[in-house]
């Protein structure tokens, strides 16, 4: 069952030489083949509560797909540099499929 990394900027970024790093070393190689960017920073609509500053959403196959990712060297070394930057709230959700 598919699974979201779901990462909400909580304020403006605050460390631009240290979202520039992040920036760098997310892009020294290519992405994962099996992660699907679905929301990246764009527009949003707030309906209820405070909105955050900015929001990514990112689609892997599974929960554990999404952990290895998110726990994988590579970008644990990256968001070292994302999180000083500015503050950050980040989750892994699980899909939901109807039957049938």
């Amino acid at each position: 069952m598919a699974a979201y990394v779901i990462i909400l900027r909580e304020e403006p970024i605050k460390d631009p030489e240290a979202m520039a790093e992040y920036q760098r070393l997310i892009s020294l190689g290519p992405p994962p083949a099996n992660l699907k960017p679905l929301v990246l920073y764009g527009a949003s609509d707030p309906l209820l509560g405070t909105p955050p500053d900015g929001v990514v959403v990112l689609e892997f196959p599974s929960m554990a797909e999404a952990r290895e990712w998110y726990d994988s060297p590579r970008y644990r070394e990256a968001r070292v540099f994302r999180q000083k930057a500015a503050s950050h709230r980040e989750l892994i959700v699980e899909g939901f499929s109807f039957p049938g």
